[in-house]
């Protein structure tokens, strides 16, 4: 976000080897260790503020598929978690968190920050988490994140500022996980329980609680069971 306030145009990938301060959902930190992929790419003024809800469902699709790339045929299944967690075998082996600021000169800054567990997987964390080496797939940061350079070019301009989420939902929904199962969502101030009836047509998550209908759900963490 630095680069941008001071006048970066965008579309700038910055990528590190090891973060000692790496910031996840809710202002949750850890410290990433060598071996893994971190990614930052900065974008200006991506889309109107409204379609920028959907974004994050485009950037799960382009990291699912830089992934995939590295995986062998007929592996274990490599799933979407809403709205943008990757799981193989229902763990989490990579997340990605959106960040947005109004700057200064008015334009508006996004960063989309990209951790992908290739080597190692962190310890305690609120979901089981796993990492590429676990099965057996290798392949260097370097090799990862230039898969996921052509990926995320490719789904970004399919996404197109919000006006082709009808695709990108589309794609979402081929990888998602759990679909007709029963979940929790945890938000800041309570939790909900239903099965989940899948994203609506704008990407949200729609929660059929069994109180006559569903209900929409545009943030929050989920878990299965």
């Amino acid at each position: 976000m630095a680069r941008a306030r001071e006048g970066d145009p965008g579309k700038l990938w910055i990528t590190a080897d090891r973060q000692t301060g790496g910031r996840g959902r809710r202002g949750r930190s850890w410290v990433s260790e060598p071996g893994n992929l971190y990614a930052s790419l900065l974008l200006i003024d991506p889309a109107p503020l409204p379609a920028l809800a959907s974004l994050p469902l485009a950037v799960a699709v382009a990291v699912h598929e830089a992934v995939r790339r590295a995986m062998k045929p007929g592996g274990e299944a490599l799933e979407i978690k809403w709205p943008n967690d990757l799981l193989i075998g229902r763990k989490k082996t990579s997340g990605i968190l959106l960040e947005g600021e109004k700057l200064a000169d008015g334009r508006y800054a996004l960063v989309i920050g990209i951790g992908v567990n290739i080597a190692f997987k962190p310890e305690g964390t609120p979901y089981p988490a796993t990492c590429l080496a676990d099965h057996g797939i290798h392949i260097s940061p370097a090799e990862l994140f230039a898969y996921l350079f052509e990926s995320m070019a490719s789904m970004l301009a399919i996404w197109d500022q919000g006006a082709g989420i009808a695709a990108v939902v589309s794609r979402w929904r081929e990888h998602a996980c759990g679909i007709g199962e029963r979940i929790t969502v945890n938000l800041p101030d309570r939790s909900l329980a239903g099965v989940f009836a899948g994203i609506g047509a704008d990407g949200v998550l729609m929660l059929d609680t069994g109180a006559g209908g569903t209900i929409p759900v545009a943030a929050g963490d989920v878990f299965f069971g």
